[in-house]
């Protein structure tokens, strides 16, 4: 076993928190993590890259002397195509060293990409929307003239996109916009109704594969995002929901995430997407006493210390 892991192996473990500056939530998540006994680090992935003088060949400020135990994965900053694929290749590296990485490269990937998350739902035996993806408005027009000719509508949501924004509803070709205005990739799907009498879904906070907590997000339009002006109430966990978030999580890989459900007038659940760098704001209105923060530290420490343990075992022969 290479030195950093060895010295990585006892005392208060040494933890990795990706996040940026301005991220309150992040300052939270240390605090929970440090009244637990872990040693939290916050450091941007902007400042992290690779270093072949290293024995571990990676450059991580603050972890000079030997790997983090663990990562934990707050934010990802934006940036150009290149610099993205960097700040996601250093936490492919990690998990490739064998540090716990949550959440690691490839479900961030996957739930970042709304059409390998549709794909993986689907795989999974999960409902979700008729989904159609094209690479140019000729190809887009033609799929939004044959599938809004019974009335059925569409949504275009930006491939790369949370929070609601840039959802448009296509009700025929000319809603389409120009290429240029989204990067020459439509994303559309079936509108669906949901079976309630006002515009309403569901978000479930999936954590260490179990629902955590859950919420209706009501809107005053069909979208009921909360950074778009939803508003968040409680609601009842039913068996079906917790089943389908939980099944949605681990289609995609994902150790926590955000998962998007409505029901349909059909009563069928139809799992929107996969968010693997949720926000908790509504949530937390929406159950009072809720804190993620605190959770999240709980159940992420869980993991890193039952895999220390697993490490310890192999190393002594125990």
């Amino acid at each position: 076993m290479p030195a950093s892991h060895r010295s990585a192996m006892t005392g208060a473990p040494r933890i990795a928190l990706f996040a940026e500056a301005s991220d309150s939530v992040a300052r939270r998540i240390a605090a929970a993590l440090t009244r637990r006994g872990a040693a939290p680090l916050r450091l941007s992935l902007r400042a992290c890259g690779f270093d072949t003088r290293q024995p571990w060949g990676m450059a991580l400020p603050g972890f000079e002397a030997a790997l983090p135990d663990a990562a934990l994965v707050r934010g990802i900053p934006t940036g150009s195509f290149e610099q993205v694929t960097l700040r996601l290749s250093v936490l492919h590296a990690l998990r490739e060293l064998g540090v716990t990485v949550w959440n690691d490269a490839r479900a961030i990937e996957c739930c970042v990409d709304k059409a390998m998350a549709t794909h993986l739902i689907g795989k999974a035996g999960l409902a979700s929307p008729a989904t159609f993806t094209a690479q140019s408005r000729d190809e887009a027009a033609a799929i939004a003239a044959r599938e809004c000719s019974g009335g059925v509508a569409l949504v275009m949501k930006p491939l790369f996109g949370a929070q609601g924004r840039g959802l448009r509803l296509i009700e025929k070709a000319d809603d389409l916009p120009p290429e240029d205005e989204v990067g020459g990739i439509y994303y559309l799907q079936h509108f669906v109704a949901p079976a309630a009498a006002h515009w309403q879904d569901y978000r479930l906070f999936v954590c260490s594969g179990k629902v955590a907590a859950g919420m209706t997000r009501i809107g005053s339009s069909w979208i009921t995002n909360v950074k778009q002006g939803g508003w968040p109430q409680a609601t009842v966990l039913t068996a079906d929901l917790v089943e389908t978030a939980e099944r949605a999580a681990r289609a995609v890989g994902a150790d926590y995430a955000g998962v998007d459900v409505i029901r349909g007038r059909c009563g069928t659940l139809f799992t929107l997407e996969v968010n693997s760098m949720p926000a908790w704001s509504g949530l937390e209105a929406a159950n009072p006493g809720l804190d993620v923060a605190e959770l999240l530290a709980e159940r992420f420490l869980a993991a890193v210390m039952q895999r220390r343990q697993a490490r310890i075992s192999a190393a002594t022969g125990s």
